[in-house]
């Protein structure tokens, strides 16, 4: 019993409660939001709204989901990117063969009707993109600006994004591409390719304007000329009008006129923002903004503190994921981006999307175990945790010595990567790597010029000695002369 105690302590101490308790608190905010969004749509006799239920339980399988992901090592994962690369293709195919499409959007299959939840693969599908692209990141790390190597980066990323936009999803399908260029712009790549894409996106505008249907085209319209087409902008304008009624503090939990007589349409999941704004007002979409903030910002503190590898390009990927969808949702909100179906995470209802989301999530929790572990004495395959059964062992000489070893080998291996940056070439951001090669070049032309001051003072110093044994020397004599003299002086003797 008590090394059960001891492995639940354990447990414990290597989660990360801070980035716990912001999920938690973001969800359990998003569950009263949409609560007060749907009160007027409960049953009666029910204790709670359908969709609050639906939501409910989608954390809470994907929390449980998630504590599970986090007791596996996340090199696993990594090494397993053929599977989960495989998995969404197969999952996309399926829904492109048997997918079922909403009520008002007949060109739309997204979902998978699985007799008691209809199941959307591509959220699912954004975190085994993340997983492989990540991988993929990490491969070609030291190549990665090789045009072979970028070619087929950019072919992996269009893979999710065609099968995704097919199935008539084209806000996820976006999605992908934003995550994509993300994760190559934190890995390092050149400027020159990212001047490259947007000048062929910008090439391409045109070209696509005229693949987009009536609808679609619209939806970009209204943005400027909301007039043009009213019952187009019925929904964005309906949204700002419930986010201006709310003023500063907004009218009231549960009290949002716009609310609760459900005149927003979807408000419960792609128009959660305009209830946030009306019940809460200002401060509160500032507080909603900042809480998902947050969530992104200690993801990015676990992932800079990942060993070098595809963890870090994980983290990086899944923050860059919450943040362009919280973008996106709160843009088509205000009515400055079109209306294209991205939730806003944490808050927004959903099944599929919440459920996948804490999946994604599941692989931070990891990262985290996997870093806590490094510290210390570890003995478990798969978790690095302590084993129940490790007091068996212990009495062990020779597994004392494997442990011993592979604990300094772990600490070792953690202090070299602390002294040698996060990200990019042997793991340098890319600021730190342009500053350590500028500190390399000023130690090397300092090295040259004490190298060249080392020659001269040499030089200097052989001439010197040459001088001075010169001067040191007799002074050579002329023998033929001394000896006519000689010669002369006992001639006239």
């Amino acid at each position: 019993m008590g090394n059960i105690k001891d492995y639940l302590v354990y447990f414990w101490k290597g989660t990360d409660k801070l980035l716990l308790f912001l999920c938690l608190l973001a969800s359990s905010a998003g569950v009263l939001m949409v609560t007060s969004a749907t009160w007027h749509t409960m049953k009666e006799g029910a204790l709670l709204p359908r969709d609050s239920i639906a939501l409910i339980a989608a954390v809470l399988i994907g929390l449980a989901i998630a504590m599970v992901i986090s007791l596996i090592d996340i090199d696993i994962f990594a090494k397993s990117w053929y599977i989960w690369g495989s998995l969404g293709i197969i999952l996309m195919v399926i829904v492109l063969l048997f997918g079922e499409a909403p009520s008002n959007r007949a060109d739309a299959r997204t979902w998978i009707n699985l007799g008691f939840f209809l199941f959307q693969p591509s959220e699912l599908v954004k975190i085994f993109f993340v997983t492989t692209f990540a991988t993929h990141l990490d491969a070609v790390r030291d190549e990665l600006n090789r045009v072979r190597n970028v070619a087929l980066l950019v072919l992996h990323a269009l893979i999710p994004f065609i099968l995704v936009a097919i199935s008539g999803d084209d806000g996820s399908a976006l999605v992908f591409l934003f995550i994509a260029f993300a994760m190559l712009f934190i890995a390092g790549i050149k400027w020159q390719y990212i001047v490259g894409v947007f000048a062929l996106a910008a090439a391409a505008i045109p070209l696509l304007w005229f693949q987009l249907n009536d609808f679609q085209k619209q939806r970009f319209i209204v943005i400027v000329d909301p007039e043009k087409y009213p019952a187009t902008a019925y929904q964005q304008n309906l949204g700002l009008q419930a986010l201006s009624n709310g003023g500063l503090l907004g009218k009231g939990l549960f009290k949002g006129p716009y609310t609760q007589a459900g005149a927003v349409p979807v408000s419960e999941s792609d128009m959660i923002f305009t209830v946030i704004g009306e019940e809460l007002g200002v401060l509160g979409c500032i507080a909603a903004i900042t809480l998902i903030g947050l969530v992104i910002f200690r993801i990015i503190r676990d992932a800079k503190t990942a060993i070098a590898g595809p963890a870090q390009y994980i983290g990086f990927g899944i923050a860059s994921m919450i943040a362009v969808q919280t973008f996106i949702n709160i843009a088509m909100c205000l009515r400055i981006g079109p209306v294209i179906g991205i939730t806003l995470p944490f808050f927004s209802a959903g099944g599929s999307a919440n459920l996948s989301l804490y999946v994604g999530l599941g692989l931070i929790f990891s990262i985290y175990r996997s870093v806590y572990s490094q510290t210390q004495e570890t003995n478990f395959r798969l978790i690095g945790v302590r084993s129940p059964f490790d007091d068996t062992f212990h009495d062990n000489a020779s597994y004392k010595n494997h442990t011993k070893d592979r604990s300094s080998n772990s600490r070792s291996s953690r202090e070299l990567e602390q002294t040698r940056g996060r990200l990019g070439n042997d793991g340098l951001t890319k600021r730190q790597a342009k500053k350590l090669r500028k500190e390399r070049a000023a130690q090397t032309k300092a090295a040259q010029k004490e190298a060249e001051r080392v020659q001269k003072a040499r030089l200097k110093a052989q001439k010197k000695a040459a001088k001075k044994k010169k001067k040191a020397q007799p002074a050579p004599t002329n023998r033929s002369s001394h000896s006519a003299t000689y010669m002369k002086k006992h001639k006239d003797d």
